[in-house]
C-alpha cells in the first residue's frame, strides 16, 4: 500500500514514525519535490541538508539528497546539527535547506524541517503543500530517473565553528561577571553546540562560564528523559541539580536546541513569556542605542504570551505586534514588519540578526548576558517581567472543536469583555475594582481533535476561577 504523506506532513514539517510513514522511498521522493518546487523555483544551485542525532537520519539524509541531485541540484551536507545550526547554513550560504529533526518526540520517530535560502519558512501555504502533494506523485508513480544536462553532486561541509562564531558576535558575553551554568541537553544537540559556542569546542576564547553538563551524550533513544523541556518531569533532574551544585542559572535545550528553557538558582522555572519580555527590553534599548527611535522597533509575541509582553514592550516605547502562534506565522510577520525580535510562549525565540529565524542559542546567551551584567540573582533579574499569573496550556479531547468553542463564547463574551479571533478564541477582561484583570485563549489543534486552553490573570485565585469555569463549560459541551 502506498504511504499516505498527508498523514505526516503537517502544517509546518513533515513528521512521521520511521519507517512505517516516514523511510527512504519517501525521503527520495521528498527530496525530488522540494527541488523542483522551492530550490529550482527559486533559481538556487543547491540544498543544505542538516540531522540530528536520531539513528534513523544519516540513511534517511542519504536518501534525500539522491532525490535532489536527481532533479540536477547539488546537495551541501552539514552532518549532525542543531535545527538553527541549519538556519544559519541556509542564511550564511544562501541556500536553501533541509533538517532532520523530530524536536522532542520519541525516538521511533524522524522529520523534516524545510526553509528557503536565508531560513524562511516552509509551511502548507508557503510550499509545504505542494511539495507534499508532488511528493505523492513520485511515490505513486515512481521518482524519475534525470534527464537534464547533468545529475546534482553531494558535497560535505563543516558549519559548526562558524555558526558559534556569529553567535558569539551577536552577544559578547567576554565581560560577564563569572557564571556556574548547568545546562540539560536531553542527549539532544545541545550536546554539540553548548561546548562549541559557550565553550572552547570550536577553537573560540573562553568565557568567564563554568559548564556544568547533563546529558551532552548524543543519543537518539533518549535514555535519560524525553528531549522535551516543557514538560515539567523532564526538568526535574535540571532543577535538582541547579540546586545542589549551587549553579546560578539552569538551561535546558529540547531535541534539536531550536528552543531553550531556563530554571533560576532556586529550580523554579521562568516563564518564556518572561524571557520574551526581557530580550524584546535588551534589543529596544540595542536599537536605541545605535540611534534609531524605540518607536519605530517592532516585536513579535504570539497570541498565548502573557499580557506583560505586550506591556512591557509598550512601556519602553516599542511597537508590540500580535500574530498567531506558530514560528511560519511569526517569521512572515516578522518579515513584513522588520521586527527585530520575536517570542512564543512555548521558548521559539526568533532574531531579525539571525534571518528572522528561531535559535535557542541566542537566547540562551541574552539570558547569560542579562544575568552576567548584573550582581542579582536570577529570580531577581527576572522578577519584573513576571506580572501575571498562567494556566500552562491544557488540552481537551472534544468532538468539534468549532461548536464548543461557539458554547464557550456564549457563556463567556459579556459587556465587560473584549473578544478577537487572530487565533482561536481570546476573551480578554481587563480588570475592574469588582474582578481582577484576566484572560484566556481557545484555539484548536491543527492535528488533532483537540481544543488548548491558556489562561492568564491577575493572581492565582482569579486563574484558577477563570480556568475551571472554562473547562467545566468545554467538558459539559
Amino acid at each position: 500500500m502506498t504511504t499516505k504523506l498527508s498523514d505526516f506532513v503537517k502544517a509546518y514539517d513533515v513528521r512521521g514514525v520511521v519507517p512505517d510513514q516516514l523511510n527512504i522511498d519517501v525521503a527520495h521522493a521528498l527530496g525530488a519535490a522540494f527541488a523542483e518546487v522551492v530550490a529550482l523555483a527559486d533559481g538556487a544551485s543547491a540544498v543544505v541538508i542538516g540531522h540530528d542525532m536520531r539513528p534513523s537520519s544519516p540513511e534517511l539524509v542519504d536518501a534525500l539528497a539522491r532525490g535532489i541531485t536527481a532533479r540536477g541540484v547539488d546537495a551541501v551536507l552539514i552532518g549532525l546539527s542543531s535545527t538553527d545550526g541549519l538556519y544559519y547554513a541556509s542564511g550564511a550560504l544562501g541556500l536553501p535547506g533541509a533538517m532532520f529533526t523530530a524536536s522532542h518526540n520519541p525516538a521511533k520517530y524522524n522529520g523534516i524541517k524545510f526553509c528557503r535560502s536565508g531560513a524562511r519558512p516552509v509551511g502548507q501555504d508557503t510550499g509545504l503543500a505542494d511539495i507534499r502533494d508532488l511528493a505523492q506523485q513520485h511515490l505513486d508513480g515512481g521518482v524519475s530517473a534525470f534527464d537534464g544536462v547533468r545529475p546534482g553532486t553531494i558535497t560535505e561541509r563543516d558549519v559548526l565553528a562558524d555558526y558559534a562564531g556569529f553567535l558569539r558576535g551577536l552577544v559578547d558575553l567576554s565581560g560577564s561577571r563569572p557564571l556556574r551554568v548547568t545546562v540539560d541537553a536531553g542527549n539532544g544537540m545541545g550536546g554539540l553546540t553548548v561546548p562549541a559556542v559557550l565553550g572552547t569546542g570550536s577553537g573560540l576564547p573562553e568565557l568567564p562560564l563554568t559548564i556544568d553538563p547533563m546529558y551532552f551524550e548524543l543519543d537518539g533513544t533518549f535514555p535519560n528523559h524525553e528531549a522535551n523541556p516543557l514538560d515539567p518531569k523532564n526538568i526535574v533532574d535540571l532543577q535538582d541539580r541547579v540546586r545542589s551544585h549551587g549553579a546560578d542559572i539552569g538551561i535546558a535545550f529540547d531535541g534539536d536546541a531550536d528552543r531553550c528553557f531556563v530554571v533560576d538558582e532556586q529550580g523554579n522555572p521562568v516563564s518564556p513569556s518572561a524571557i520574551t519580555a526581557m530580550i524584546a527590553r535588551r534589543e529596544i534599548a540595542r536599537e536605541v542605542a545605535a540611534g534609531r527611535s524605540a518607536a519605530g522597533v517592532a516585536i513579535i509575541h504570539n497570541a498565548i504570551t502573557s499580557a506583560a509582553v505586550p506591556e512591557i514592550i509598550a512601556e519602553d516605547g516599542a511597537t508590540p505586534v500580535r500574530t498567531r502562534v506558530g514560528h511560519s506565522y511569526v517569521k512572515s510577520v516578522m518579515s513584513e514588519h522588520d521586527a527585530v525580535f520575536g517570542g512564543e510562549h512555548s521558548a521559539h525565540y526568533y532574531f531579525r540578526d539571525f534571518w528572522f529565524a528561531d535559535t535557542g542559542m541566542l537566547a540562551a546567551m541574552h539570558v547569560l548576558a542579562a544575568l552576567g551584567e548584573s550582581d542579582a540573582p536570577l529570580s531577581e533579574v527576572m522578577a519584573p517581567f513576571e506580572r501575571y499569573v498562567a494556566s500552562g496550556e491544557i488540552n481537551s479531547t472534544v468532538a468539534d472543536a468549532a461548536a464548543v468553542t461557539e458554547v464557550v463564547r456564549e457563556r463567556f463574551v459579556t459587556d465587560g469583555t473584549t473578544v478577537d479571533e487572530l487565533d482561536g478564541l481570546t476573551v480578554t477582561h481587563e480588570g475592574s475594582d469588582a474582578e481582577p484583570m484576566w484572560w484566556f485563549n481557545l484555539r484548536p489543534s491543527n492535528t488533532e481533535p483537540l481544543l488548548r486552553l491558556n489562561v492568564e490573570a491577575a493572581d492565582e485565585a482569579t486563574m484558577a476561577r477563570v480556568r475551571d469555569d472554562v473547562l467545566t463549560t468545554i467538558r459539559e459541551a
